[in-house]
């Protein structure tokens, strides 16, 4: 089965629903990557940051599936920020993906305490993009004041904000913003969380009784309602797993549609409260960490 496309604002496509590989470890990751694009997944989202680039790399290769065909994403860590240092970031990326072009390539946080050398890295993207080294640029965790400060200093408006989004935690404001200038928001933990949630004893999504309602009224699971409901707003969604059963499940979206009431329902879900760490308190003495070399 083809997956439906989003037009980026560029021009550049990319597919509806992507392979996530946050907190995948290592040796697990091509194993994980090689199942997702077997079952039809033709995006997959990774990081500098996740220290699993070699493996995304590997079952691309092991695919056998055409460069062009596999639209390849990942993120700049904040200790790489800078104009030079974010131009050597790519090659590391790229070095250790084993590709020479990037599908799509974004900061992975504000940095707002620093945000001169966030506009220096996003210069550097801009760079990379008008040499055709990647094909779309945009950034992550942004919120709208971050957005606002960037637009003002830059000359390209990202293509997409990846950004915690889910039915407990939906940022209608930054979707909101988002949508204004253009920028497709980018689900990460699209089915809640679940990890965070867990941990601060708040039930899991996949348990709320809501969405368990909708899913028993349409066949489905919980997890592809959420992901279904994100999709027919407009959001990209990046699902993660290591499990096939559950790789397939998430891929398994669109063959049914909720309705105006049931999306009003999800979205009557939310908490306010994020599962990630708060943009505002992400910080190179907190959070830094050496992105080792290709």
């Amino acid at each position: 089965m083809s997956v439906p496309t989003i037009t980026l604002n560029n021009g550049v496509e990319i597919p509806a629903i992507g392979f996530g590989v946050f907190q995948t470890p290592p040796d697990e990751t091509t194993a994980a990557v090689e199942t997702a694009l077997a079952t039809g997944y033709r995006h997959v989202d990774t990081a500098a940051a996740y220290g699993n680039e070699r493996g995304v790399g590997e079952a691309i290769r092991r695919s056998g599936l055409a460069r062009d065909e596999v639209f390849i994403e990942t993120k700049v860590w904040i200790s790489d920020y800078g104009y030079d240092q974010t131009l050597h970031a790519f090659e590391k990326s790229a070095g250790k993906l084993g590709v020479e072009r990037l599908d799509l390539l974004i900061l992975h946080q504000a940095l707002p305490g620093e945000f001169d050398l966030t506009v220096d890295a996003y210069r550097a993207l801009e760079t990379l993009l008008a040499d055709g080294r990647v094909r779309a640029i945009g950034v992550s965790n942004f919120m709208p004041d971050h957005l606002a400060q960037l637009l003002e200093r830059s000359g390209v408006v990202p293509a997409v904000n990846q950004i915690e989004v889910h039915p407990y935690f939906r940022q209608s404001e930054l979707l909101e913003t988002d949508a204004r200038h253009g920028i497709l928001s980018q689900a990460w933990a699209p089915i809640g969380g679940i990890t965070f949630y867990r941990d601060s004893g708040h039930r899991s999504t996949l348990e709320d009784p809501v969405i368990r309602g909708i899913a028993e009224a349409h066949g489905r699971t919980p997890a592809q309602v959420m992901l279904r409901w994100h999709l027919q707003q407009g959001r990209q969604v990046i699902p993660k797993s290591v499990t096939p059963s559950r790789i397939a499940e998430n891929f398994d979206v669109f063959g049914f549609e909720l309705t105006a009431d049931q999306l009003a329902a999800v979205d009557a879900l939310d908490t306010g409260i994020r599962g990630g760490p708060e943009p505002e308190a992400v910080t190179r003495a907190a959070f830094g960490r050496e992105i080792p070399e290709a």
